[in-house]
Order: structure tokens, then sequence, then C-alpha cells
């Protein structure tokens, strides 16, 4: 289950709003949401070195167990620059092979590649995109990422609308 591993989000910082909202739901009572956040660990401070912050997102990464991507347009530029911070976060999810749900912020449900960094894209990486909304997030970090290692697929995939309906959405 989802709230056992600790989950790594990685975003654009002009997405962080959408972050937040994610924190947001994992401390309301209401919605059934919950992820152990990576982000707690090996804090950097906003005037470290950018080696510094680089070691400091690694070693987060090394301890997460699955990535939730935030997927926009400037999340895909600034995954695909080959040198900012999201660039380097793809780079080593890729290098540690860890399952990655690419939450679509435009709300799509199917694979969106203006959102997708172009390494995921080159690389065939297996991963699975659903919308930017709690319940199929926790539906796919709960059935996805655990079945990740041993699926064989490659490429980006999505649910059929079938799920979303099951889910109640």
């Amino acid at each position: 289950m989802s709230y056992r591993n600790k989950t790594y989000v990685a975003f654009a910082s002009e997405d962080i709003h959408c972050y937040r909202l994610m924190e947001a739901w994992r401390d309301n009572d209401r919605i059934d949401f919950d992820f152990y956040d990576a982000h707690d660990l090996f804090i950097s401070r906003d005037t470290s070195q950018p080696e510094t912050i680089k070691r400091n997102l690694r070693e987060r990464m090394k301890n997460a167990k699955q990535i939730v991507l935030l997927g926009s347009v400037t999340g895909r530029r600034k995954g695909s620059d080959g040198r900012s911070f999201l660039a380097h976060e793809v780079k080593v999810a890729i290098e540690f092979d860890l399952p990655i749900v690419v939450a679509n912020l435009d709300g799509k449900r199917t694979v969106d590649l203006s959102v997708i960094p172009q390494p995921l894209l080159d690389a065939d990486y297996y991963t699975i995109s659903v919308s930017f909304q709690p319940t199929i997030i926790r539906y796919a970090l709960d059935q996805y990422a655990p079945a990740y290692a041993a699926s064989g697929k490659s490429g980006p995939y999505h649910y059929k609308p079938e799920v979303y309906s099951d889910l109640g959405l």
C-alpha cells in the first residue's frame, strides 16, 4: 500500500502549489490519500550549493520506493533540459529504476507526451499516467508501483476509463 512506502514527488518549482495540495490531501482526514513523503529526509537550505542539493536529492530518492511526477509542460521542459534539479531527479529515477506515476496536472487521463520529460521517453521507461486526483494517484501507487519490477513492460501507459469509473471518478 502506498502509505507504507516512501514516495518521492518530483515537480518543476513552478508546480510547487500542486505538491502542497498533495500534502493537504494527505493531511485531510476526509480524503483517503496518504503517502510517506521522501522529501522529509535530507533537507537542503535555500543557500545550499547546487552540488549539495543534488546530493541530497539523490539521498532522498535512494530512500524512496516510488515516484509521483507532477506532469506539466514546464515539468517536461525542465526535466528534459539536462541541468535543472528536475532533470537530475529524472536521471536518478531512471538510474534507480523506480516506478513513476505521472500525475497529469492538465487533468488528462491518458498518456500526454507533452508533460513527460524526454529522457523517460528516450529510455522507453515504463510509466503510468493518471489525472491529478488523489483517488487515482493512490490507486496507481497501490497497483502499478508494486507490480512495476516484475511487469517487463516499457513505455508510457494509462488506465482504461473503466478504472476511473470503478473508482467513482
